[in-house]
């Protein structure tokens, strides 16, 4: 059986998910709840897990950007600090 591998390297957009959802001010709840919209399920939970360390399936990563309005790849840019 497969598993998602818990590990800060194997996040790379966690951080952005994270910003562009609090920009968008949005709970966790919220941001969970609109990906059903897409026949994607994504529970609160793993929101918190995935803007702290757990890696992102692709269909998540799909359904997280459509909800945020953002192409895919801006999920992997980083603002200069």
């Amino acid at each position: 059986m497969a598993r998602i591998i818990d590990s800060p390297a194997m996040n790379l957009v966690g951080s952005r998910v994270r910003a562009l959802r609090l920009e968008r001010k949005m709970s966790q709840q919220t941001l969970s709840n609109k990906p059903e919209t897409l026949a994607i399920y994504v529970c609160r939970g793993s929101i918190s897990r995935i803007e702290d360390k757990r890696t992102v399936t692709d269909i998540e990563l799909y359904g997280l950007a459509k909800v945020l309005q953002v192409p895919i790849e801006s999920l992997f840019e980083f603002p200069d600090a």
